[in-house]
């Protein structure tokens, strides 16, 4: 990350020597120098242009010529002579240096990273091309090799704040959370007002589940660079999982004001708060997609989910359904989805957990253990039961835990059989131990909780698994309508890599074998290990199915259960805003109005 200091300047001369007239080219690239450092491009390049007429073979001017016309967007000539040269002075280390930052501009990371090389061999001593080298580094996602070039920078300079704020951020891709934190505040504590590190301080706070401390980063940040769009954005998604809604939108709105085309922040302002459709900002957001100057693919995605949700709170279904459509199609052709593969996976799962194989652990009516994991189909009502569950003084929720398909994941049979098969065969003790691991980190996370809550949709993939490693764990499986279900999947822009969700019939046929696992589970569990729960009739009977839900647990009702809108803690998914409410129906039955739209969901449900 570029900083104020001379140091962090892209531009680094030789010494031009003693200044003769207007007629000495050293003279010229002296003032050229001034007015360049001072941002004055198009002067700076009227100066070195006049040097290289005087002295043509002149490299100091030609490298610093190049350097300018690049920052002036005339990418391939600035390259170009930047080249030319290295090759009049091979020598030059800070020549090597910059032509190494305009080709990672250009995103050639791997000709930067020998030119930084290059640079270095002439100059050990060159903290700024380490630090380069490692943001390159890390962009071709070496971070092992990124940190290291970091921490040498770090070793010449230990008061060099852009490096140590870079290697926060790879501390931070590689889940070193801790780590990360401390670089940024070291890099505070040199330069306090540096709002980049507070940016970057607070998203490693939220990764941490501390949004109050990110909100209080987020907000110094914008103290000191108030035009931070980023910065306003995040803050409006800390605000959302602390449940800070009307300061969330206004976050969002100001994100929105600071950039208009971002699609992403148009999108979270329309799901923080309704947008009428015949609002000003609606127009604008249809002008957006229908502007001259095209917007990139990923913008156009986001706008077109968020005009598919502002029309939708209105009834405007024909032109909802029609942005959700464009919006999905552009979604699906970003990704790779082996949709052969995801099927024939249900069949394995069926395959090896037969009643014989779960039959071998504990009586169905053991005492309930510490975790509880609620499952179904994303927008089937998950984030909503686990509200209510984490209502309870004694239930801690803890979220989409990615534990237990994370140690799925490493199980290997001696034969190397992987997961599901793996489980037909797997030593009892090497079950303990994957059972301790997964115990060790929920109650890591809740020290003094009865029980915790892992929230997962899709962990009923490994209900199986779940029976056998935790067999007095508790499971609750949260059904909806299934065209309510998809419907609700199909308007939303996931961030997880539920590759099933953006066409209409991969997300029917995809939904019939969720349907046809859970009543492969419903046959060979014990009675009393899964709860099923209707959202529809949580919707109709709040305390009814509360009373079952903390029963089911173990645990004696609490009225705080009813309240669950007004809980205080962090939630993080697409539902994040809505179980901020009271209950409401409002959801329950709209498949209705999209009618023969959502043919192709229909079709594949019934096949």
């Amino acid at each position: 990350m570029k900083g104020n200091r001379r140091r962090e300047a892209k531009v680094q001369a030789h010494d031009p020597g003693r200044a003769g007239g207007d007629r000495d080219p050293a003279r010229l690239i002296e003032a050229g120098l001034a007015h360049h450092l001072a941002g004055r491009l198009d002067k700076a390049e009227e100066l070195y242009t006049g040097a290289l007429q005087l002295d043509p073979a002149n490299a100091n001017a030609l490298y610093l010529h190049g350097t300018v016309i690049f920052q002036t967007g005339r990418r391939d000539d600035g390259i170009e002579e930047l080249g030319a040269a290295i090759a009049l002075e091979p020598s030059n280390p800070h020549t090597h240096y910059n032509l190494g930052n305009a080709l990672k501009e250009c995103g050639r990371l791997g000709e930067a990273i020998d030119r930084y090389a290059e640079a270095l061999r002439l100059k050990p001593d060159f903290p700024q091309a380490l630090n380069n080298c490692g943001n390159a580094l890390k962009e071709q996602g070496k971070l092992a090799e990124a940190i290291d070039s970091y921490a040498q920078a770090l070793r010449l300079t230990p008061d060099y704040p852009e490096a140590l704020n870079n290697l926060g951020n790879a501390l931070r891709e590689q889940g070193r959370l801790t780590e990360a934190a401390a670089a940024y505040a070291e890099a505070l504590r040199l330069r306090p007002d540096y709002p980049q590190a507070l940016y970057n301080l607070g998203n490693t706070l939220q990764d941490q589940d501390r949004p109050d401390a990110a909100i209080v980063c987020y907000r110094k940040a914008l103290g000191l660079k108030p035009d931070y769009p980023d910065a306003c954005f995040n803050l409006g998604a800390a605000l959302t999982i602390s449940g800070r809604l009307d300061e969330a939108y206004r976050a969002f709105e100001a994100a929105v004001g600071l950039s208009p085309r971002r699609g992403l922040f148009h999108r979270l302002l329309v799901d923080t708060g309704r947008v009428a459709p015949d609002s000003p900002r609606v127009r604008r957001m249809e002008e957006l997609l229908s502007d001259r100057e095209p917007l990139p693919e990923e913008d156009r995605m986001q706008l077109h989910f968020a005009l598919g949700a502002a029309y939708a709170d209105r009834g405007r279904r024909e032109e909802s359904f029609r942005h959700l459509l464009a919006g999905n199609l552009l979604k699906r052709s970003r990704i790779a989805y082996d949709e052969a593969a995801t099927l024939t996976m249900f069949d394995r799962i069926r395959a090896v957990f037969t009643a014989e194989l779960l039959g071998e652990g504990p009586r169905a009516g053991a005492p309930p253990g510490l975790p509880v994991f609620v499952v179904g189909m994303p927008r089937s009502g998950t984030t909503l039961v686990e509200q209510i569950l984490a209502s309870h003084p004694e239930i801690f929720g803890a979220g989409e835990l990615m534990d237990l398909p994370n140690l799925a994941n490493v199980l290997k049979s001696e034969g190397d059989e992987v997961f599901p098969e793996a489980l037909a065969v797997l030593p009892r003790e090497k079950l303990a131990t994957l059972a301790a691991a997964y115990l060790g980190g929920i109650r890591a996370r809740a020290p003094s909780a009865a029980r915790v809550v892992d929230k997962l949709p899709d962990n009923f993939l490994r209900i199986g698994l779940i029976r056998m490693a935790l067999p007095e764990a508790r499971i609750i499986h949260v059904r909806r309508d299934p065209v309510d279900t998809c419907l609700s999947c199909f308007s939303k822009l996931f961030t997880s890599q539920l590759h099933f969700l953006y066409d209409l019939a991969e997300l029917g046929r995809y939904y019939r074998a969720y349907e046809k696992l859970m009543e492969h589970w419903r046959r060979v569990l014990a009675p009393g290990v899964m709860l099923e729960v209707r959202y529809e009739d949580v919707v109709n009977d709040l305390e009814g199915q509360a009373r079952r839900l903390i029963n089911h647990c173990g645990l004696s009702f609490d009225a705080r259960c009813l309240a669950f809108h007004r809980a205080p803690r962090v939630v993080r998914t697409a539902s994040a805003a809505q179980v901020r409410r009271p209950l409401y129906r409002g959801s329950v039955g709209r498949w209705r109005a999209f009618g023969d739209l959502a043919r192709p969901l229909y079709d594949a449900l019934q096949a």
